[in-house]
């Protein structure tokens, strides 16, 4: 395209010119105030290098993907021809599970292995796990085993690894444990799992979610306040960088402060500046950005149904972090300014509605097709039946597979890569959704950075006023939702199809989990040396009221001693106090 500012100049005169003499008279005609839709032109990227601001996939900034090949590109021809549903085999985790106790889990891992399906544990562990308590306090009643698996102690990871041995050893997998206040402590296991068995720990690959600080703004699983949580993942970050090099840091996630409310702007500045902090912690504790920085990854940004803008923030975002890792952190390392994610763009849970539930088959799919025009596999996500509760429907599993097969091989969704490169419209509302961004990461930088953020409640605030304002424009139909608050009436029918959820964890099991937990518990307590524990938990009492000190070697010791989650955590509390909710 002709760039020069003197063509640029005349394009937006005519532009000028064709607004007041086309759209203008068009807009009275219309009985309009204000047009519906825009047009772009050259004028609307001032200033834009093609190098500079997008470059080629794979390479710096990175704004037009990750790959030059995306990896899944590479094993579609064999997922095509698989005479049974393509698995990713056993190097990397598994489905999302856990639930019940140890047992129950473990018993569903085998049942997994016997249907061919050997990924890792990818572990979701219960309310109580995620808050540092045992399953035996009172705060725990009624949630232990209900939103994932109870983990009180190393003897459950012993358990629920029982299955992972000889080719599935710790060595040979991946685990994912998504957990962030008690992460230190999950991490403790599992290298004293790994020491256990024979295995150094710095062959251990896995990714914690690790990522406290969004906790203040957008779940609320947290125990300690900001700055003493920052320091244990500084810890984290300094002991896995010493002693386990493969394994995974963070996994950072936006995705659940947009889902809280957030706005697209707040979601990327917020996961911006938590990354920046968590980034200069590395620094400040001494470490090589270009050594650690790789071991980042994003679980996921938030997403909607706003087509265009999320392709446009998924660009805006690897840019930002790509510049933020070069100009600021002064990386080297091209993988230290990679945003590594497995999706990019979609829909988010949030935009999935109860109401004329199959209608989400087709939001799904306007996700997966942004997704695959920003660099990432155009996965259907998520099943239409999201919001009827938890067990997607095998049906509702099957679409998402066939949609996602439609879109690669019958669309071809895939054979082009960032196919919006040097659009007009796009590279403008790229740069638009950064600007905003940027603003918005200086303001909270200039309030002295995310932690100071979080203790004064404005980040909090934030999400809540976005949260609000979003509902508030539903509720008097300034947005619309289809089969929400229109299209509502006696001619719309509500599709229904069969709905076959799969058994994976029985009534049964389930209602009795929090008793058989509990005793599993308190034979734990009594089989154990408890004076070798008291000393352990005494030494990390000492060592935590030093800063300086890292608590990671202390927190595996308790941990071999069989010392308990809650046990570990109580000591922390008594040192760093607990975080209170920010007041809205």
């Amino acid at each position: 395209m002709n760039d020069t500012k003197e063509n640029k100049e005349k394009t937006g005169q005519a532009h000028q010119q064709w607004q007041e003499g086309v759209i203008s008279p068009h807009l009275n005609k219309l009985g309009l105030k204000n047009s519906p839709t825009r047009f772009y032109t050259p004028a609307d990227i001032k200033n834009f290098s093609f190098l500079e601001d997008v470059g080629f996939p794979g390479q710096y900034p990175f704004t037009a993907g990750n790959d030059p090949i995306p990896k899944w590109q590479a094993f579609s021809e064999m997922m095509a021809k698989a005479e049974t549903r393509f698995e990713w085999g056993t190097s990397g985790a598994g489905k999302y599970a856990g639930f019940g106790t140890a047992k129950d889990y473990r018993d569903y891992l085998i049942r997994m292995h016997s249907l061919g399906r050997k990924g890792a544990p990818n572990i979701a562990m219960d309310l109580p796990t995620q808050c540092g308590y045992d399953s035996d306090d009172p705060h725990a009643e009624g949630e232990v085993g209900r939103v994932g698996v109870a983990i009180d102690s190393l003897r459950d990871f012993e358990i629920i690894y029982e299955p992972y041995i000889g080719d599935l050893n710790l060595d040979k997998i991946a685990s994912n444990f998504t957990i962030n206040a008690p992460a230190a402590v999950i991490i403790a296991m599992y290298a004293a799992l790994a020491g256990q068995r024979g295995i150094p720990i710095n062959k251990l690959r896995g990714t914690p979610q690790n990522d406290i600080l969004k906790e203040f703004v957008g779940r609320g699983t947290y125990i300690f306040p900001p700055g003493p949580s920052l320091r244990l993942f500084r810890d984290t970050l300094t002991f896995c960088t010493k002693y386990m090099p493969k394994f995974n840091v963070t996994s950072i996630g936006g995705y659940h402060m947009r889902e809280a409310g957030a706005t697209r702007a707040q979601d990327l500045a917020f996961s911006m500046v938590i990354g920046a902090a968590y980034l200069q912690a590395g620094v400040d504790a001494g470490l090589d950005i270009d050594i650690f920085a790789p071991r980042f990854t994003f679980n996921a940004f938030g997403g909607s149904m706003e087509f265009y803008k999320e392709i446009a923030f998924q660009r805006a975002a690897r840019r930002m972090w790509a510049r933020m890792l070069k100009e600021r952190f002064a990386a080297k390392n091209p993988k230290s300014m990679m945003i590594r994610q497995i999706s990019t763009a979609h829909i988010g849970c949030s935009s999935t509605q109860l109401q004329r539930p199959l209608n989400n088959l087709v939001r799904s799919v306007v996700g997966a097709m942004a997704a695959g025009m920003s660099g990432g596999l155009p996965g259907v996500y998520p099943p239409f039946d999201e919001p009827l509760g938890l067990g997607h429907s095998l049906e509702a599993q099957q679409l998402v597979y066939d949609g996602t097969r439609v879109l690669i091989y019958e669309a071809k969704l895939g054979e082009t890569l960032d196919p919006w490169a040097g659009s007009f419209f796009m590279e403008s509302m790229t740069n638009e959704i950064e600007s905003e961004a940027k603003a918005e990461f200086d303001k909270i930088e200039q309030m002295g950075g995310v932690v100071a953020a979080i203790e004064n409640g404005y980040m909090q605030k934030a999400v809540a006023k976005s949260a609000y304002e979003k509902q508030k424009k539903i509720e008097n139909k300034e947005e619309f939702v289809v089969g929400v608050n229109c299209f509502m009436g006696p001619d719309e029918i509500d599709v229904q199809v069969n709905r076959s959820v799969e058994e994976v964890y029985s009534a049964d099991l389930m209602a009795s989990a929090e008793h058989r937990q509990k005793e599993s518990l308190q034979r734990l307590k009594n089989d154990r040396d408890n004076s070798l524990v008291a000393q352990s938990l005494k030494k990390l009492r000492q060592n935590a009221a030093d800063e300086s000190i890292n608590l990671m070697p202390d927190i595996l010791s308790c941990v071999k001693t069989y010392a308990t989650l809650q046990e570990i955590c109580d000591v922390l509390r008594n040192v760093f106090g607990e975080a209170k909710p920010a007041l809205i």
